[in-house]
């Protein structure tokens, strides 16, 4: 079985990081997936997909590390091409990556007690995703 869904996320922009456990959890729960995994995908050059421990610490801590390797506050070569002022926010979304992959097992995702699926946007201003849930297995 191959089934392919899609979420749509309101994000403020900004390395905004938004939990997404819950929809990708009823995806699998809706498809009737047993066994087998599921491929998250972000469709768009300035936003990614991960895991983490979703908490405001932690949420912080990989904000404030993304801004450090990808400052927002310096030209990027981008910003001097198409003038959009968002060169940082693709070379964040390239150093993370716009998919991510989890088995699923009796019909559970197999994250770890404190993971969880999060979207960052990385974009400087907010924006409406669109992610691609895409289901394989029985």
């Amino acid at each position: 079985m191959v089934r392919t869904e899609r979420i749509r996320v309101q994000t403020a922009g900004f390395a905004d990081i938004v939990d997404i456990t819950r929809e990708v959890a009823e995806a699998v729960q809706c498809a009737g997936l047993r066994s087998g995994i599921v491929t998250v995908f972000v469709a768009g050059s300035t936003a990614g997909v991960t895991t983490v421990e979703y908490e405001d610490g932690l949420v912080r801590d990989l904000q404030e590390a993304f801004e450090r390797m990808a400052p927002s506050g310096r030209p990027y070569h981008h910003d001097r091409r198409w003038g959009d002022g968002n060169g940082f926010s693709h070379v964040r979304a390239s150093l993370l990556g716009p998919s991510l992959t989890v088995p699923v097992e009796d019909g559970r995702l197999m994250l770890g007690t404190w993971q969880q699926i999060v979207l960052v946007d990385f974009d400087n201003r907010s924006r409406r995703r669109e992610l691609v849930i895409q289901l394989m297995g029985e």
